[in-house]
């Protein structure tokens, strides 16, 4: 199981619109306990984006980085970390 920083549920409170009609989360709290439920991951690059992905078997092997940090499931940390969120 993960830990879910500051900086990663910041992330996720700020931008889960991108992958959700609704908020699901609206406190730190609620954001941790939600990604603890969906086994979210936290990655260190891009290229761990990348690995994620193929293991979970999509073909990323044509996308370029942009489009993958583009993906409604991958939320940029700011530090430069990855939060990888299936919905």
């Amino acid at each position: 199981m993960y830990e879910y920083d500051e900086e990663c549920l910041e992330a996720f409170l700020e931008n889960q619109s991108q992958l959700f009609d609704e908020p699901v989360a609206e406190t730190l709290v609620e954001a941790e306990a939600f990604l603890e439920d969906c086994m979210a991951v936290v990655v260190d690059s891009m290229e761990e984006v990348r690995e994620f992905f193929e293991q979970e078997g999509l073909d990323v092997e044509h996308m370029s980085d942009e489009e993958l940090e583009e993906a409604s499931e991958v939320f940029a940390v700011s530090d430069g970390r990855y939060l990888i969120v299936e919905g």
